[in-house]
């Protein structure tokens, strides 16, 4: 399987996809630190600061994995893609959505994306996009850490499906030295405790003895996959370019349902009110 590598843009500032690659959409991920986006078949277009403007100063409209300002939200989307997009004609995206954001931010999410004028919107859970990006085997349970900047979230894929899911209110923000890396490994293995002692299932079972996916910025940091690793007593596999795995699964994710949307998982934009 051929995985979308990352495009410098050339010299001059001319790396904007063509309107032939557009076409095919764009998928988007929107982090408590990061905001990214990227093209099917092109590359990764947009990584930059969730901030409402360009000011280092300015406020961030998602907070640990939550929408706090919406209208804020919409404001950045336009600012940081509303430039990319062709104004003929609304494409397709793919958005990431938090598995135990629930429908609030679903809600917030898709209300805020309305500023790009999207065709469609297909949304996927987090943990199923990392898999994705990861090109993880799904016949076969897995357990995913996802070290963000403001969160860590630990989820069970069973069939390329969440079956469990538990989140921390910690992350690379707070690493700041032996102790903190000791407070993450600890909050790490409490959270796949409980994704899979209470489940006592061969499918538990065999998600640990494949090992740990380890995702998110927090896996760039070579502390991290160690103190991981002796602490839960498992292999730890951090996944290539660990900070844009879900980004590249939500575009492979749109990729197949480009043309022919899947029966879940297309969602209805908001209504104005």
């Amino acid at each position: 399987m051929t995985v979308d590598r990352p495009r410098p843009s050339p010299p001059g500032g001319h790396g904007a996809p063509s309107a032939r690659h557009l076409r095919s959409g764009i998928a988007l991920d929107l982090g408590s630190a990061r905001t990214r986006a990227w093209v099917p078949g092109w590359g990764l277009l947009l990584d930059a600061p969730t901030r409402t403007s360009s000011d280092p100063d300015a406020s961030r409209p998602l907070r640990q994995g939550a929408i706090v300002d919406p209208e804020g939200t919409a404001r950045m989307l336009e600012h940081l893609l509303g430039r990319h997009l062709p104004r003929s004609e609304g494409l397709p995206f793919a958005l990431t959505t938090p598995v135990l954001g629930g429908i609030p931010y679903r809600e917030a999410a898709l209300a805020a994306l309305r500023v790009l004028r999207p065709r469609t919107v297909v949304t996927v859970p987090t943990a199923k996009a990392i898999a994705l990006g990861a090109h993880a085997d799904l016949s076969h349970p897995l357990v995913i850490v996802d070290v963000g900047a403001q969160v860590t979230e630990v989820f069970l894929l069973v069939d390329g499906a969440v079956a469990d899911a538990h989140r921390a209110a910690l992350g690379t923000d707070d690493l700041d030295g032996a102790a903190t890396h000791h407070e993450l490994a600890e909050a790490v293995a409490a959270m796949v405790a409980d994704t899979v002692g209470p489940d006592r299932t061969p499918q538990a079972t065999d998600a640990l003895q494949h090992g740990v996916l380890l995702a998110g910025g927090g896996a760039l940091r070579p502390e991290v996959p160690r103190r991981l690793a002796k602490r839960l007593s498992v292999p730890i596999q951090p996944i290539p370019a660990p900070h844009t795995a879900a980004v590249r699964g939500a575009a492979q994710f749109l990729q197949a349902a480009h043309g022919r949307p899947p029966a879940t998982g297309v969602a209805a934009l908001p209504r104005q009110r």
